[in-house]
């Protein structure tokens, strides 16, 4: 069973993100910083992606076994390391490290890529990116880090901000989307959710239908209920009410906005049709989520 990156290190890292008690923060992504020792890691799969970002500014030996293939390198300042979830890796490093090591849940990943940037990820993300080198996404790397050491109560919200523009860097710039169907004509395309997620996005205080999505995508109602099922796991309106609720968990940082005009805002008919769907999506009341919020 693949396990969690943290639970083989062979030293405690210097700084922990699971420290920290902001929680839409930590579901984001888990930061740790290093500086260790000569060391191994031993093989393993991980239930995780994993980015490894080199900050050490002399050039060092590093071995990294992917897959049963060995790569044998010298590791320079800014070089990158990003190993995707269910892939064998071990690690061999020959000098102190200095590293920042982020984790990525992969369903996250990909929910964030798609209701935030619109894409559609290939299965199979991040694995033919062994060793690059990206200076500008290990200076992303480094601010997320710091806010972790600020160690006050803007650390958490500051976590939480760099972590978006850290995982839309890396998405941008190295995130693979799914490749087109061999039959266009019937398949669902990245294209076909572009369109329907604008639609949603445009039209959020509004009652939408699976007939009004289906005709932005040029599909029939029923053929575009089973394509998008096969595509992203939910029916269209299991995929409006969570993007409705996630949302309006972001609107509930704003303390100006109330939970009436929150509901409305996302496309609630009032505030108790609100809080009945949001305690259905996520275990608890709006109000108790926004308390947690406040912490």
């Amino acid at each position: 069973m693949p396990r969690r990156y943290a639970e083989i290190y062979p030293s405690l890292p210097l700084l922990n993100s699971d420290a920290s008690e902001h929680v839409s923060a930590a579901a984001l992504m888990s930061l740790r910083y290093f500086q260790a020792a000569p060391d191994t890691m031993p093989e393993d799969v991980f239930a995780e992606h994993h980015v490894l970002l080199n900050l050490q500014p002399e050039p060092h030996r590093v071995q990294n076994r992917r897959d049963g293939e060995l790569h044998d390198f010298i590791f320079r300042k800014d070089d990158i390391v990003v190993t995707p979830a269910g892939m064998r890796s071990g690690w061999r490093w020959f000098a102190t490290s200095d590293v920042i090591v982020v984790t990525l849940d992969p369903e996250r990943v990909a929910q964030f890529a798609q209701r935030e940037m619109g894409l559609l990820l290939d299965p199979q993300q991040f694995r033919d990116l062994p060793l690059f080198t990206d200076p500008d996404l290990c200076t992303a790397g480094v601010m997320l880090r710091d806010a972790l050491e600020t160690g006050d109560v803007t650390s958490g919200v500051m976590f939480e901000a760099m972590s978006r523009v850290f995982l839309v860097k890396l998405l941008q710039r190295y995130g693979q989307e799914r490749p087109e169907p061999v039959s266009r004509s019937t398949g669902f395309t990245a294209a076909h959710y572009r369109r329907v997620l604008t639609y949603i996005r445009a039209r959020l205080d509004q009652t939408i239908s699976v007939e009004a999505l289906a005709a932005e995508a040029g599909m029939s109602p029923s053929h575009f209920s089973r394509l998008f099922k096969e595509t992203l796991g939910s029916t269209p309106m299991q995929y409006v009410m969570a993007y409705r609720i996630e949302q309006a968990m972001e609107m509930m940082g704003d303390p100006a906005l109330s939970l009436g005009e929150i509901a409305l805002a996302c496309g609630f008919a009032d505030q108790a049709h609100f809080s009945r769907s949001f305690k259905q999506v996520t275990g608890e009341t709006p109000r108790r989520f926004r308390l947690t919020l406040a912490v």
